[in-house]
């Protein structure tokens, strides 16, 4: 497949790295000179500078061949000419921009994305994709990571193993035995800051961060076998009132169940904005690294504190003093991946990557075969893919212990119809069943191969 990204930052620069790993033919187009190195450099891409709406530069990069073009610069109107421009002069046959102002997201200008105004085949908000991943962490806050699966009969979870975690030192051979009714499937495990897929002899040790898949009614069953409690969120306290934190308290608004939520923002004009935007929601405006104004705020008897300012550093340090004085949970959101391992130290409980979930985002569009679903773990070390089994897969008719899978990867869970089947080596895989497919980064290409039929779909 050839692709064209324009922009070649965090997120076009993951993307090329991914799509250039499992073989596609990848350019990359910005106007910074210093970002098109760095691509080509590091990467098995080709680099193209200049602007990446001028119809010049966009032939340079071979859109008269190209299959995809995916427009991720930080201009929404420089992703949205792109798009235009790759449709009217090179009829690309899909493409993908990244759009961050509110007002283009709106439902009722949907219609402005149609092929015959702008083209663009899909809209990924960057705003939108963190604050359902902040929504998820709530959700779950026992857990680092989650992503929902199976139209939400199933859970993704990360999991830190503790001290007093009642399965240490026990295979996981042994964990199905002892609970053979769990519906949840251990499928990648972190340790010493390598990520792998285990195997039925291996054992849970303290410090692991695992990655298991459970059925949505067996999430706090799952949990307390590894030594976590899912307490509920009634009070939480966010930081920042932009559009993540304020999309975030308009869907605590929305929920059935009662939860008292307050906003601290330091820019009083995007304060007033928030408070006019809810109803039940308290917006505080002023520094939310001011001890008073955390007090104020109530952080002492928070559930859950959720820190999405645009400075990494301002959310983890108002982390630590929201911890400090006594709240539960602090989620904290970063951009820097280098910052990530030192959040543990922090007591920092969960962390929200938006490079992540947009890379996850963009991916989910340009996986081949029926692809529903893609999850991105970690720093892009693994992909979890949820597609729909077809006919002409080699993988249709088999069991999964006759599947010559890769060592990294593993069947998390499946439906057949509308009935959940917890994967064992005896489950036979058949045409039509829905499956999620834990892969290593390096072993995606070999399950796509395994997944798609004899044409690529976009």
């Amino acid at each position: 497949m050839k692709v064209i990204i324009c922009g070649a930052g965090q997120v076009g620069w993951q993307i090329a790295k991914q799509l250039s790993v499992e073989k596609n033919d990848v350019t990359v187009v910005d106007n910074n000179p210093a970002l098109v190195r760095r691509a080509t450099d590091t990467l098995d891409v080709q680099g193209i500078e200049g602007f990446a709406s001028y119809p010049d530069v966009l032939e340079k990069a071979g859109a008269r061949d190209a299959d995809m073009v995916i427009a991720a610069t930080y201009s929404d109107e420089v992703n949205m000419v792109t798009c235009q421009v790759a449709h009217s002069v090179f009829n690309v046959p899909r493409k993908i921009a990244r759009l961050r102002a509110q007002s283009y997201l709106t439902a009722i200008y949907s219609d402005l994305y149609r092929r015959d105004h702008l083209p663009i085949d899909v809209v990924i908000s960057p705003e939108k994709e963190v604050a359902e991943a902040a929504l998820r962490r709530l959700a779950a806050p026992a857990a680092f990571d989650t992503q929902a699966f199976l139209a939400g009969r199933v859970q993704l979870m990360g999991i830190l193993l503790e001290e007093e975690c009642p399965v240490l030192n026990t295979s996981l051979r042994e964990l199905t035995e002892l609970f053979s009714t769990l519906r949840a499937t251990v499928v990648g495990v972190r340790r010493d800051g390598r990520l792998f897929a285990p195997e039925p002899k291996d054992q849970l040790f303290a410090r692991d961060e695992i990655y298991v898949f459970a059925h949505s009614d067996d999430i706090t069953r799952t949990l307390e076998i590894f030594g976590k409690t899912n307490a509920k969120q009634e009070r939480v306290v966010i930081l920042g009132g932009g559009n993540v934190g304020l999309g975030v308290a308009q869907a605590l608004e929305a929920r059935t169940e009662r939860v008292r939520a307050k906003i601290i923002e330091r820019d009083r004009k995007i304060a007033e904005k928030a408070a006019d935007a809810l109803e039940r929601t308290i917006v505080l405006n002023g520094d939310g690294l001011d001890p008073e104004l955390l007090s104020e705020a109530g952080v002492s008897r928070a559930d859950a504190v959720l820190c999405v300012t645009d400075d990494d550093k301002v959310n983890m340090l108002a982390a630590v003093r929201a911890k400090t004085a006594g709240a539960k949970m602090a989620i904290v959101l970063v951009n820097d991946p280098t910052l990530v391992p030192i959040l543990n130290a922090l007591d920092i409980d969960a962390y929200i990557n938006p490079r992540a979930t947009t890379v996850s985002s963009i991916l989910r569009h340009i996986r081949h075969g029926r692809v529903r679903n893609v999850y991105s773990v970690g720093d892009s070390e693994a992909e979890v893919i949820e597609a729909q089994v077809l006919s002409t897969s080699p993988i249709s008719g088999k069991r999964i212990r006759d599947i010559d899978f890769p060592e990294g990867v593993l069947v998390g869970a499946l439906t057949k119809g509308d009935i959940y089947v917890k994967p064992m080596g005896e489950t036979r895989i058949d045409e039509g069943d829905v499956i999620t497919i834990f892969s290593l980064a390096a072993d995606v290409p070999e399950v796509e191969r395994l997944l798609q039929v004899s044409i690529d779909y976009f």
